[in-house]
């Protein structure tokens, strides 16, 4: 039985995958099994050839329809050997000592359920050289408050005992975004023990057309994980309090994107009414300004945005 089970999900990764199995493969900890779990790719055919080179080295996992990335690592999960699962997105990669780093501190502490580290940003963003607890750090200890403030930001790239995993109840199947949120707020009330380190030990890939890079399908998919927990989970006074500070921030920041969206369209009378609610919120000068235009001097606005290419700064 292999010590720990690395999870891929494929879908629409055809051009990066080949990097992420070579970084696994290269990894200075070798005990180890791969599963890739093709998602109904739309270009199966050119997936397959590409893992066809690996066919000695990988379990490989065909989904008969697209349901996402909760779906595709589950399934990988469940058909998993091992006492520890180590999630890596097929476009990501691993530094070479990722695993060694993992499996050392997780076997030195047996209360540790899941542990996640740093990772530095790359491809198609302007964070391209800055790492993600530079950008969302995390400080103190991991609990469900300090993951609903984001105090602590647990990214995706994890090692974790299986057994946590199944405990919790896998991934919400069907969700793709804010997922891994979900599940980690899950784990915290089923009793499990996140932790973190500093070490710089995965390659995070940006893409322009990533469920991610959409921020206002991100927010709303935090607000539905929110709403969730609540509904969901016994939480204490403390967590609700927690969680109603951030759907507030959350409800504002959303109104913001969508203001930016209208601007972006020319609907000035949404950006107003949108750019309005946020203002209410974070009551910048900036925002101010901009959502008084957008009521009474619409073409104006609508003028020197084209003029500047949108960039308010919001």
């Amino acid at each position: 039985m292999p010590q720990v089970s690395v999870i891929v999900p494929a879908f629409r990764v055809t051009a990066y995958i080949k990097d992420a199995i070579d970084s696994i493969l290269g990894q200075t900890f070798q005990d180890f099994e791969i599963l890739v779990v093709n998602d109904c790719c739309p270009d199966t055919e050119a997936l397959e050839r590409v893992l066809q080179t690996y066919h000695s080295r990988i379990v490989y996992l065909k989904l008969q329809k697209n349901s996402g990335p909760s779906t595709a690592r589950n399934a990988g999960i469940l058909a998993s050997k091992s006492p520890y699962i180590a999630l890596l997105d097929a476009d990501d990669l691993w530094e070479p000592n990722y695993l060694e780093v993992q499996l050392e501190i997780l076997d030195s502490d047996p209360g540790i359920d899941i542990l996640y580290c740093d990772a530095r940003i790359f491809g198609d963003t302007p964070s391209v050289g800055q790492t993600n607890m530079e950008l969302n750090p995390s400080d103190g200890e991991v609990t469900f408050s300090s993951l609903i403030s984001l105090t602590c930001n647990v990214g995706v790239f994890v090692t974790g005992r299986r057994a946590i995993f199944l405990k919790a109840g896998l991934f919400e199947a069907g969700r793709r975004r804010a997922e891994d949120f979900d599940l980690w707020l899950r784990v915290i009330k089923a009793g499990g023990r996140i932790a973190y380190h500093r070490r710089v030990l995965v390659r995070s890939r940006r893409r322009a057309d990533s469920a991610s890079a959409n921020e206002e399908g991100m927010l709303v998919a935090d607000l539905e994980v929110c709403e969730k927990a609540r509904r969901t989970l016994q939480l204490t006074d403390d967590e609700l309090a927690a969680m109603d500070r951030q759907i507030l921030q959350w409800n504002a920041k959303l109104e913001l994107a969508r203001g930016k969206s209208a601007l972006d369209s020319g609907r000035m009378a949404d950006a107003a009414r949108h750019l309005e609610r946020a203002y209410a919120y974070f009551k910048t000068p900036k925002l101010a300004v901009v959502s008084a235009l957008a009521r009474i001097a619409p073409r104006l606005l609508s003028w020197a945005h084209r003029r500047k290419a949108g960039r308010y700064g919001l």
